[in-house]
């Protein structure tokens, strides 16, 4: 017979509730405690009845997470420490990809409206294509990103600052031509506009010349997206810069390709440095020079946040904004 809360909370030596709270994740329990419970679901090989306890108190142990572009190391590596997160907290994931079709982020937010999942994690390109927009009853949520907004709860970075912070230190040794790549185009990217307002608020203020000419628009975020925006502003007549601020680190590895095949060397000709600190970036010829947050401590107070809206869904609106720090390497002539 499948084993029961009760028959785990004999074996641990606690409370049923005490065992639901570890399975649930709502209600913080010590590390001893915790660990001798999972010890006994383990032993026991105890599965959560979850309609059951969806049928208790209306959860289904069920969270929608939406990103952009799973095909980006980026959304890898923070969809993996959000199920981690999520796993160790007794929620399950259900992985949306919203990409070029928003109406996968409204679907979510109906589901979520009909119980189907329990709060949703989203994180939107631009405000105007995202379900929050409609307003009204929202179920518990919390945003990543840069969408600017004061609805829901949201995790985000201070991108203004930390791309104002990057193109200062890509200034220094006398460097006046500095590029950004990853500038929007047509899609109204939240990501590219603050970016790209940090930079240009850096260049202000040090009094170096900014223009199209040094905003490379690239809306494709990938490799291949800025290899052939590159290539494709060189071919167009425009000089080399001293230095190209790109706006990931996957736009990053596109732009060293193109100038290796072009003879160009990084950093003796251009610095190149990008933004999200991924392992690909730290791997490549020369190793980025980046922009870093701790993806695990987003998702953890991505999660933290959302348990808490559930538990109190009347509070107002909370906004956590996350560290970053820049990470010399190679790609600037530092290591």
């Amino acid at each position: 017979m499948r084993a029961t809360v009760k028959d785990v909370a004999a074996r641990a030596g606690v409370s049923p509730k005490t065992v639901s709270n570890v399975v649930n994740g709502l209600v913080p329990v010590s590390p001893g405690t915790r660990a001798k419970v999972e010890a006994a679901l383990a032993a026991l090989d105890y599965v959560p009845n979850l309609s059951a306890r969806g049928l208790r108190n209306g959860r289904t142990g069920l969270i929608g997470l939406a990103l952009p572009d799973l095909g980006t190391p980026y959304s890898a590596e923070l969809a993996h420490h959000i199920v981690e997160e999520a796993h160790a907290m007794g929620w399950a994931i259900q992985i949306e990809e919203t990409g070029t079709n928003p109406r996968r982020e409204f679907e979510l937010v109906s589901r979520a409206r009909a119980n189907m999942v329990d709060g949703l994690i989203l994180n939107p390109v631009a405000l105007e294509e995202s379900a929050i927009r409609i307003g009204g009853s929202l179920p518990p949520m919390v945003l990543l990103g840069e969408v600017s907004q004061h609805s829901v709860d949201q995790v985000a970075v201070d991108n203004v600052a930390a791309a104002r912070e990057m193109t200062r230190a890509l200034a220094r040794h006398g460097r006046r031509r500095i590029a950004v790549l990853g500038a929007d185009s047509t899609r109204g990217s939240a990501t590219a506009l603050v970016r790209t307002q940090g930079y240009r608020e850096a260049m202000a203020a040090m009094g170096l010349p900014t223009g199209p000419e040094l905003e490379i628009a690239c809306d494709d975020w990938s490799p291949s997206g800025s290899a052939a925006a590159l290539s494709g502003h060189l071919a167009a007549g425009h000089a080399l810069p001293e230095a190209i601020f790109c706006f990931t680190d996957s736009l990053a590895i596109g732009v060293l390709s193109v100038l290796h095949s072009a003879g160009h060397r990084v950093p003796d000709d251009v610095v190149v440095a990008g933004f999200d600190d991924i392992a690909d970036g730290r791997f490549a010829v020369p190793a980025l020079t980046t922009v870093s947050v701790d993806k695990a401590a987003m998702a953890k107070a991505a999660l933290k946040l959302l348990t808490e809206r559930m538990a109190d869904p009347g509070r107002a609106p909370v906004h956590v904004q996350m560290p970053y720090r820049l990470v010399p390497r190679a790609s600037t002539g530092t290591h």
